[in-house]
């Protein structure tokens, strides 16, 4: 008799039997193990399979027996399961939602293998959705394999960025690869299934036009041989393809795994099993998470784009989508269906911008019939509304100013706002837009902002805001708001103007910067968060990817810009010249600190488009890389103002310093710090996909070296490392296959081997590796402990130059007993110009 097993799953008893049953007879792999394959991968299947209608593949006898293909859910289901009916031309039928472990337990109990869902999503009442993802399904055909699927999905992806699409590469589990796309919801962007297949297929169709001796968009297979067939079909509405992280019903337990664009460079890619994507979710998380943002995708990392995440917290906590029309801006619910009261007016001035240079911030101020009649005061800062209760409304005399209360930012989206808040709900009651348009920033501090406003209705006025109400306590909210006695047009306000107090002196002694010092980066060390003690202690900032700099101001037409390794790069960076102007000509001189990035059409730093403008000298080199890749400065601190040597200030003090010192505009920015706790901190960056966060110990100094002062907390594992020398490929000896790596051993000066990166370059790179290698060949290696494998036919170079690669975990050499470890799967991200072999270290130092 077979043995059950009853457990408990989100609150559902589950009867679990013939755990031992072989499911993949190649493999061996059971009944047991694809249970424990289901939970483990749960928490990145489940998002991408939710609320979808789930069409499923049952093989009850294992993969070498007969398949069961169901659509519809039988009387056996348990009532708890989530399910949505469609109707279809002959029936309804009952379909299973994928939405919570319990469900995925249940299927991989019936032995459920494959779960096929379509490009749109149910509502939260039950209305199918537009679908919210585009796919393509790259389908090799006799003669062609992975490789060919690789390159259609290159040019394809060309296509799709000149769309403002990102595409995600997914090996399907079976023979080819498929593109997902995440679609926006903007509603004058919207499309349903029969527009985005339509659209699908005008891309198949042009890629075959283009490249007609590999692809095809035509399904007969008679002229398939040897193409890569570009399936647009399954952008139908009636149509599936196969789940993200879902199993397939074949001998072994592949998967559709998400891929990296790097790994599809790799000559020897293939499928994927479930122990491979466990190990991979493990180091890397869900590679496929930005397809979940759909409208957020366009979200750019820059303050303002930071702040909506960081600032909107309190607004959100405060209302429930399901009971008021509010809007709720970027991260909104992507099952909302918005109402006629909820469809804002389709005003400019709601719309968030990307080019804040070109647009004027916006005001607007909202009648607010709640318990008490108000007026609500909200300034576009930062992407968000910074808010106000005005009690009495707009002052109109100089002589009367009005008191102002600071509330909780709102979403740029309520800036064209109107409707009726239900009653019971927080601020019900009737708003209307009372006045609206544009404003000019004089002053934006934490105790005072001067604007003017420009309205076509009530015409121009200028207005200050200043807090009255401490930083605690009941009255921190507090602030007066003032007609100045200067008005657009008219004198200079006069001294007896009311201002907020001016800044207190700093404390200590003033210290000079010795002229023409030369000033090292404060660095970060790697850490976890278990890491952090006193987590009130730290502040936290996104970790940017891109090339440290210490900018030197000495007037307003001067800008230096220096390297960690002390490299000059004001003639590789041009545009950066900017940031000169944009400094408070009355505090020169200053050294700020930074990271130069090049930013991907999504707004997030891209490492491998900054390697486009590295090691460039010459003007038209540098003229003809600006025209492909423009590259931004994130600013983060400051070692010199006014002339005087600041670093031994705190971090707090030396943060406050340079939002006072610099008015940044694009392509230079100064990203807020982060106004929450850690896990929220890795939570955004996560979501903004960057590289991780860095915690700054409030009270610290700039130490301008490496200190556990700054703690680093990437999501995915990093070395920067030495190349000491090249393998040539199997397929063309003379191109470099793979790159020997090194780091510092810490004992003498000396280099320590910790393997090859033999994927993430593409092709041309390989070649522009190989001819700059091939000027610093020497004959004997720079490094030990390399093993006779990787030794055999290696070419050696001189080993200064400084790459990075990521990598899975640590492994013991191949040798075993001489204690060695190297680098598993790793993956190359580029140069590091910017740094020297000596500053390179063992960011996580393998044990001995």
């Amino acid at each position: 008799m077979a043995t059950t097993h009853t457990v408990t799953v989100d609150g559902h008893r589950l009867r679990l039997s013939n755990l031992d049953k072989v499911l993949y007879p190649a493999s061996g792999t059971t009944k047991g193990e694809v249970l424990h394959y289901l939970a483990e991968v749960a928490p990145a299947l489940l998002p991408h399979a939710a609320n979808r209608p789930v069409t499923r593949k049952r093989w009850p006898d294992g993969t070498g027996g007969q398949m069961f293909f169901q659509k519809n859910l039988d009387a056996s289901t348990p009532d708890w399961v989530k399910r949505r009916s469609i109707q279809h031309k002959q029936s309804a039928n009952d379909y299973v939602l994928v939405n919570d472990l319990a469900t995925l337990t249940w299927l991989g109990q019936t032995a459920t293998l494959e779960l096929h869902t379509p490009q749109w999503q149910f509502g939260r009442t039950g209305a199918r959705l537009d679908p919210d993802r585009l796919v393509l399904d790259l389908d090799p055909g006799p003669g062609a394999g992975l490789a060919e699927c690789a390159q259609v999905a290159r040019w394809a992806r060309e296509i799709l960025r000149g769309m403002d699409l990102e595409p995600y590469p997914v090996t399907s589990g079976s023979k080819g690869i498929h593109l997902y796309a995440a679609l926006g919801k903007a509603a004058d962007t919207r499309l349903d299934s029969d527009a985005v297949s339509a659209v699908a297929h005008e891309l198949a169709r042009y890629l075959e036009a283009e490249h007609p001796d590999l692809v095809v968009s035509d399904m007969s297979k008679a002229l398939r041989s040897g193409k890569v067939l570009v399936d647009w079909s399954q952008n139908n509405g009636s149509k599936t393809t196969i789940a993200p992280y879902s199993l397939r019903g074949l001998d072994r337990p592949w998967v559709a795994a998400p891929r990296t664009w790097a790994e599809l460079e790799d000559p020897d890619l293939a499928q994927l099993t479930s122990d491979d994507v466990l190990a991979r979710i493990a180091a890397d998380g869900d590679l496929l998470a930005p397809l979940l943002e759909g409208h957020l995708a366009a979200l750019e990392p820059t303050p303002e784009r930071l702040a909506t995440f960081q600032k909107l917290e309190t607004y959100r906590a405060k209302r429930d989508p399901a009971k008021t029309p509010e809007p709720f801006g970027p991260g909104d619910d992507p099952e909302a269906e918005p109402t006629a009261e909820a469809e804002p007016a389709p005003q400019a001035e709601a719309t968030p911008r990307a080019d804040p240079v070109e647009t004027d911030p916006t005001f607007v101020i909202q009648e607010h019939h709640a318990r008490r009649l108000h007026w609500d005061f909200r300034l576009e800062h930062e992407g968000v509304l910074v808010s106000w209760a005005l009690p009495r409304g707009e002052p109109t005399d100089p002589a009367k100013n009005h008191l102002a209360v600071q509330t909780e930012d709102h979403p740029l989206e309520y800036g064209s706002f109107e409707g009726s808040i239900p009653a019971g709900e927080y601020g019900a009651g009737d708003v209307t837009i009372w006045d609206s348009g544009t404003y000019d920033l004089e002053k934006w501090r934490d105790d005072e902002v001067i604007v003017t406003l420009h309205s076509a209705e009530r015409g121009a006025r200028r207005l200050a805001l200043i807090r009255t109400g401490g930083r605690d306590g009941d009255a921190e909210n507090n602030w007066l708001i003032h007609l100045t006695k200067a008005q657009p047009g008219s004198p200079a306000p006069s001294s007896t103007e009311p201002a907020a107090p001016s800044a207190a002196p700093e404390p200590g002694t003033r210290r000079e910067a010795p002229p023409g010092g030369r000033w090292r980066a404060m660095l970060a060390t790697a850490a976890t968060p278990g890491d952090l003690t006193r987590p009130d202690d730290w502040a936290f900032e996104m970790k940017w990817d891109g090339f440290r700099t210490l900018a030197h101001v000495q007037d307003p037409d001067t800008l230096r810009l220096i390297s960690r390794s002390g490299q000059d790069l004001t003639v590789t960076f041009p545009e950066l010249a900017a940031l000169a102007g944009q400094v408070d000509a009355a505090r020169l001189p200053v050294v700020l600190d930074g990271e130069i990035v090049a930013l991907d059409r999504a707004g997030r730093p891209d490492f491998r488009r900054l390697q486009h403008r590295a090691n460039l000298r010459k003007e038209h080199d540098v003229a003809r890389a600006r025209a492909q890749v423009q590259v931004d400065l994130m600013l983060f601190d400051v070692l010199v103002a006014d002339g005087e040597d600041v670093t031994g200030r705190t971090y707090t003090e030396r943060r406050e310093l340079l939002e006072s010192l610099v008015a940044p505009r694009p392509p230079v920015h100064l990203p807020p710090a982060f106004d929450g706790d850690l896990d929220a901190a890795v939570r955004t960056s996560r979501t903004l996909r960057l590289e991780g966060v860095v915690a700054k110990r409030r009270a610290s100094t700039y130490a301008g070296r490496r200190s556990r002062e700054w703690l680093k907390i990437k999501h995915q594992a990093m070395q920067e490392v030495v190349v000491v020398g090249w393998r040539p490929g199997r397929a063309d000896a003379s191109v470099m296959g793979s790159l020997l790596m090194a780091v510092p051993d810490g004992e003498g000066g000396g280099l320590r081997y910790v393997g090859r990166v033999g994927t993430g370059f593409s092709e041309r790179e390989r070649r522009e590796i190989t001819a700059r290698l091939r000027g610093m060949e020497r004959k004997t290696p720079g490094v030990s402990g390399v093993p006779p494998e990787d030794a055999s036919d290696a070419r050696w170079v001189t080993p200064s130059l400084v790459g990075e690669v990521t990598y899975a975990d640590w492994v013991e050499g191949s040798d075993g007993a001489s204690g060695e470890r190297r680098m598993r799967h790793s993956v190359w991200r580029g140069w590091r110009p910017e740094k020297a072999a000596q500053d390179v270290v063992a960011e996580v130092p393998p044990p001995a």
